[in-house]
């Protein structure tokens, strides 16, 4: 009974009646002793369309998949409003509040500083400030702008938040420098529900894109397939899910990363990664390009002669566009 809870919670299944064929022969093979070939074929399921489908089933993705956040801001720089939604542990999202906000009076993306513009993209929060000077309300979650997609861009500029209106009510402008801010009494109430840890940014003007749950199950899929290539060590399979104009924020483009990753797979180390707190969310850009966002934190371990080589934990974010049903990676981090 543990096996079949364990296949049940694993492909997403609240009910399953009976044994599938799939079921009964991962069974099977865990009877026999072979552990490592249950394994491989567990694997074998993450790098399938099918499987993620099953995943999402009854989720709402207009705005993607979450895995570990919390909270969703999302603002439309054209109205100009923000939103924040809760997202619950399976991932659904309910609406907490929309409010008309004020933004910075530039349109499109911004690209440098001092351009009074609000940037369009995907922003992580770095902090939750108060006591700020009285202009800013009475607290501001401070953005990861520029992100490293952005740095990839050499677009400059910082300290875009979401802040509130002066405490003394003297506001003249009608635009901010690039930050999005709102009334104070719903911005303190956000401030009493948010973890800035567990919440996410989208930031987009007029049109975004909202994915197919077909869009975002292949993007999975892919990922576990551009992970099952680095396991094994498969530099042609690994690079094919890169775009040749992939840039680094520190400037690498693609032929140089060919190169440094040429070396590093000539160590032949034996490898185990594993993906946690996965969440996909549309990127919106300027140039209306299929683009996503997908973060996860990433345990990575080396080994060389069995002794470890390298390890790390951090999380992992990459940049990618969606094209031909393929998914190729821009930037990461």
């Amino acid at each position: 009974m543990k096996i079949r809870h364990f296949v049940m919670v694993l492909f997403g299944f609240s009910v399953l009646q009976g044994f599938d064929a799939d079921t009964a022969r991962i069974i099977q093979t865990y009877r026999s002793g072979d552990t490592e070939k249950v394994t491989q074929i567990l694997e074998s399921y993450l790098q399938k369309k099918d499987f993620w489908l099953s995943v999402l089933q009854g989720r709402n993705t207009d705005f993607g998949y979450f895995e570990g956040y919390k909270y969703l801001f999302v603002s439309d720089k054209s109205v100009p409003n923000l939103a924040l939604y809760t997202i619950s542990p399976k991932g659904q999202l309910t609406l907490v509040k929309e409010l008309p906000a004020l933004v910075g009076k530039g349109k499109g993306d911004k690209r440098l500083s001092g351009d009074l513009t609000t940037p369009l993209g995907v922003y992580d929060f770095t902090d939750k400030l108060t006591r700020l000077p009285p202009y800013y309300g009475p607290l501001a979650y401070a953005t990861d702008y520029p992100n490293n997609y952005d740095k990839s861009l050499k677009k400059t500029g910082h300290g875009i938040w979401i802040h509130g209106l002066p405490l003394d009510g003297n506001r003249e402008e009608l635009n901010t420098k690039g930050c999005i801010a709102i009334e104070n009494n719903v911005l303190s109430d956000f401030g009493k529900m948010v973890n800035y840890k567990e919440a996410l940014l989208i930031s987009y003007e007029q049109n975004i894109h909202k994915p197919t749950k077909d869009e975002i199950a292949l993007l999975l899929a892919q990922l576990y397939a551009w992970r099952a290539a680095w396991i094994a060590n498969d530099l042609d399979k690994y690079l094919s899910f890169y775009s040749k104009d992939f840039s680094r924020p520190d400037g690498m483009k693609f032929n140089a990363f060919t190169n440094y990753k040429r070396q590093v797979f000539a160590k032949k180390e034996d490898k185990i990664i594993k993906f946690s707190n996965i969440s996909v969310v549309p990127y919106p850009n300027e140039e209306h390009r299929q683009m996503f966002r997908i973060s996860f934190a990433q345990d990575y371990r080396a080994y060389k002669n069995g002794k470890p080589s390298y390890t790390s934990s951090a999380q992992k974010i990459l940049y990618v566009v969606y094209e031909n049903s393929t998914m190729r990676i821009v930037s990461e981090k």
